[in-house]
């Protein structure tokens, strides 16, 4: 006789507990959240900030009768990272250190799902939870002593490609001399605002398209060439659209130039993966036809 295996019992969701530690948290970052809403919407280095929270809750969504599977095991110790997060917080606000009261956030989110779900609910949620830290923009001191570098870098990689190509061009520190135009590789054209939102993608992608760990690491490294390589494409195209018509280096075009190259970025990073799939496969059908 074949015994009937019994579907896993359903764990009991707990509201109230939830309840309890998610009304006071929302009272406590409404103003924290309210300006990091703000920045999502003016700053354009941010503009991914809008999806990261999407995202993590699709993931959890897509999960959830795997999470509805798993005994929760409640405990105390997640309490003491509610309390380090409301601490953070607390120095953050008093500091005006506006990345120590944004990462606050989270870490009391960590600590509430730790409290009510214990280990085995935190580890199933460990990636989404892991997602929202990219919603928090980079300190300033960070972010002010990436962006020089990589303005110089970009700017040096553009001039090669344009000197290359035949189009004259001096460079002095961040600016470029061409024929008829003199080209500024400000800030905003440094590649961090490409580089945030490669990172973040390239684990998205790597999550729902690749299951190896060390594949989905290889996928987040290479984001940082690709967005650098990317963004230096961006600054010599504009170079070149200077030499054709000097308004195209500006406003509408300019813009629609950086959009295509993020675009571009995005299809290099899926090539890459499909390249090292390719290799993979290459080498085990190899492997196969010697056995």
């Amino acid at each position: 006789m074949t015994a009937i295996a019994e579907p896993a019992p359903k764990m009991r969701v707990p509201w109230v507990a939830i309840a309890w530690l998610a009304v006071p948290l929302l009272v406590c970052y409404a103003p924290v959240l309210h300006r990091l809403i703000l920045q999502w919407w003016n700053d354009p280095d941010m503009g991914h900030g809008f999806f990261v929270p999407l995202v993590a809750g699709y993931i959890v969504w897509q999960r959830r009768q795997e999470l509805l599977a798993t005994e929760p095991r409640p405990t105390w110790w997640g309490l003491l990272l509610v309390v380090w997060g409301g601490l953070q917080l607390l120095i953050g606000t008093l500091g005006v250190e506006l990345f120590t009261a944004r990462t606050a956030l989270v870490v009391t989110l960590i600590g509430v799902v730790w409290t009510v779900g214990g280990p085995p609910v935190l580890r199933k949620l460990a990636f989404p939870l892991f997602l929202l830290f990219f919603m928090v923009p980079i300190p300033t001191v960070v972010y002010n002593s990436l962006t020089f570098p990589l303005q110089i870098l970009a700017t040096r990689i553009a001039a090669a490609g344009l000197l290359t190509i035949g189009i004259p061009v001096m460079r002095e520190g961040n600016i470029l001399d061409l024929p008829t135009q003199q080209l500024s590789v400000v800030e905003a054209c440094s590649g961090i605002r490409s580089l945030l939102s490669l990172t973040f993608l390239s684990l998205v992608y790597g999550y729902f398209f690749e299951k190896r760990i060390w594949l989905r690491v290889v996928l987040f490294l290479a984001t940082i060439p690709v967005a650098l390589t990317a963004n230096a494409g961006r600054v010599m195209v504009t170079g070149i659209l200077s030499q054709i018509r000097s308004d195209l280096a500006e406003g509408f075009f300019h813009e629609s130039t950086g959009m295509v190259i993020f675009l571009s970025a995005g299809v290099i990073l899926f090539l890459f993966h499909r390249a090292i799939l390719f290799v993979i496969g290459f080498g085990e059908r190899r492997k196969r036809a010697r056995i």
